[in-house]
C-alpha cells in the first residue's frame, strides 16, 4: 500500500468512526428516564456505552493531527525497516483511556441520581451543584496540571519520543498515554454536561468545538484560560 493511500485509509477510518459516533448521538442516544432506583444493570451498561461513544465522537476530531503524525512516523520507520507502532492500535489505546473515564462518570452519574442532584432528563437539579461543577471546571483551566496536559496534547512529540515502542502493545500503550493526558486536560470540561444535560446535543457540540480550539488553534493555552474565566463567571451566576 502506497504512503498516500495508507494515510487516506487512516484518515477515512477516523472520519467514519466520528460519523458513527455523531450519528448515534443524533439519532440513537436514549436512556431510561424512570427513577434510578428501578434501573437494572443493563441500564447502567447502556449509560456507559452512551458516555463511551459520546467521548469518542467529541475527542477524536481534536486527536486527528496527532494520529496522522503517528502514522507519518510509522511510514518513515517502515521505509527504513525499523520498528513501528501500528496507528490504529494507537487510536484504540486513546479510546480505551476515554472509555475508562466514561466508566468513572457512569458511576458518578448513577450516584448523582441517587442523591437527587440530577433530574430524570440528566441535567442538574440543584443550583449549588451546578455552581460547584462550573466553578471547579473554570478554576481547573488555570491549574498547572491542566496546562501541562494541554501542552502535551498540543505538542505530543515529547510523549511520542519517550513512549515509542514497537508492536501492537506499544501502539496501545502510546495511545493510552496520550489519551490519559487528554483526559487530564478535558475531564472537567466534560463534567459540564452534568449541568447542561448529559444528552444536550447543543452543549455536546459546543464542548467539542472548545476542545478542538484548545488543542489545535494558535494560542490555545490562552483560549483555555479565557474559557476558565467564562465558566467561573457562569458558575457564580447560579449563586446570585
Amino acid at each position: 500500500m502506497s504512503l498516500n493511500i495508507h494515510r487516506l485509509f487512516i484518515f477515512t477510518t477516523l472520519i467514519f468512526v466520528i460519523y458513527l459516533s455523531w450519528h448515534y448521538m443524533l439519532f440513537g442516544m436514549t436512556m431510561n428516564m424512570d427513577p434510578v432506583a428501578t434501573w437494572q444493570s443493563s441500564d447502567i451498561f447502556l449509560l456507559f456505552v452512551m458516555w463511551a461513544i459520546m467521548m469518542a465522537g467529541m475527542m477524536l476530531p481534536s486527536a486527528i493531527p496527532v494520529i496522522m503524525l503517528i502514522d507519518k512516523i510509522n511510514q518513515q520507520q517502515l521505509s527504513n525497516q525499523q520498528s513501528y507502532t501500528p496507528t490504529l492500535f494507537f487510536v484504540l489505546g486513546y479510546i480505551i483511556a476515554w472509555s475508562l473515564y466514561s466508566l468513572l462518570v457512569t458511576f458518578l452519574q448513577y450516584w448523582f441520581h441517587h442523591l437527587a442532584l440530577l433530574t430524570p432528563m440528566m441535567d442538574s437539579a440543584n443550583a449549588y451543584f451546578s455552581a460547584a461543577i462550573l466553578i471547579i471546571a473554570g478554576v481547573y483551566q488555570f491549574t498547572p496540571w491542566k496546562q501541562q496536559c494541554l501542552k502535551f496534547c498540543r505538542s505530543p512529540l515529547a510523549v511520542i519520543s519517550k513512549g515509542w515502542k514497537q508492536g501492537l502493545r506499544g501502539g496501545l500503550n502510546l495511545g493510552f498515554t496520550h489519551g490519559s493526558y487528554c483526559v487530564g486536560c478535558c475531564w472537567f470540561l466534560m463534567a459540564i454536561l452534568f449541568v447542561t444535560g448529559v444528552m444536550n446535543l447543543q452543549w455536546i457540540l459546543i464542548l467539542t468545538l472548545l476542545v478542538l480550539i484548545e488543542k489545535i488553534a494558535p494560542k490555545g493555552e490562552q483560549f483555555s484560560k479565557f474559557i476558565g474565566v467564562l465558566l467561573t463567571g457562569y458558575g457564580i451566576s447560579f449563586l446570585v
